[in-house]
């Protein structure tokens, strides 16, 4: 979730996926979502357009999601595109790539408060999902880690999504050479693992 790609950097502008006038849900991710390694139009996130659609949800489907990015570099961003885009519902999925260069929980904590606080003045409902990461700094910060985020889903009062690589991680078959990012496959199941926590936020 470190490297970036030509990808990565035409992400830093975000990219509707569907042109016409609907209400917007906003995906706020890393590289997860915004599809390393694989053809952008492959990923979980276009792929979540195309069932909305198929179910007969109208949202239009932002992908703001950059490869590397962190809770920081986020909340640097969440401002302008709650303006531009309003949306209904935020899909954030982050704190990967903080956990992996091991930034301060309590910064970590603090960001995402942030992000959350900012997209409820706007009247955007949140669903959360939850990271995982490897045990590099020791299991007292992996642990303190994973439990911040239904931490945050209780103070809240958001929706929270299972990890999105469920499924997923314990299988090479699915995971890039690199070790870290899913292949084409493996987006089916990421949208699965999203999808039912989302539903109870869609209107039709």
């Amino acid at each position: 979730m470190f490297q970036f790609s030509l990808v990565a950097i035409l992400l830093l502008q975000p990219i509707a996926i569907h042109a016409q006038v609907q209400p917007a849900i906003l995906v706020l991710g890393d590289s997860l979502s915004a599809g390393y390694g694989i053809n952008l139009d492959q990923g979980w996130v276009v792929q979540l357009q195309k069932r909305l659609q198929s179910a007969s949800y109208s949202y239009q489907v932002v992908n703001a999601s950059v490869s590397g990015e962190t809770t920081r570099g986020a909340l640097t961003r969440i401002h302008d595109l709650l303006e531009k885009y309003q949306p209904k519902i935020i899909i954030i999925e982050l704190g990967g790539n903080d956990g992996l260069r091991g930034i301060s929980l309590k910064e970590i904590e603090e960001n995402f408060s942030r992000i959350i606080e900012q997209s409820k003045k706007q009247n955007t409902q949140i669903l959360l999902v939850k990271m995982r990461i490897p045990p590099n700094y020791g299991p007292k910060y992996t642990k303190a880690f994973e439990t911040l985020f239904p931490k945050l889903e209780k103070e809240y009062d958001i929706s929270l999504a299972p990890f999105i690589l469920k499924d997923i991680a314990i299988h090479p078959e699915l995971i890039q050479e690199d070790g870290i990012h899913p292949k084409v496959e493996a987006q089916k199941i990421m949208l699965n693992n999203v999808w039912p926590a989302l539903v109870p936020l869609l209107k039709k």
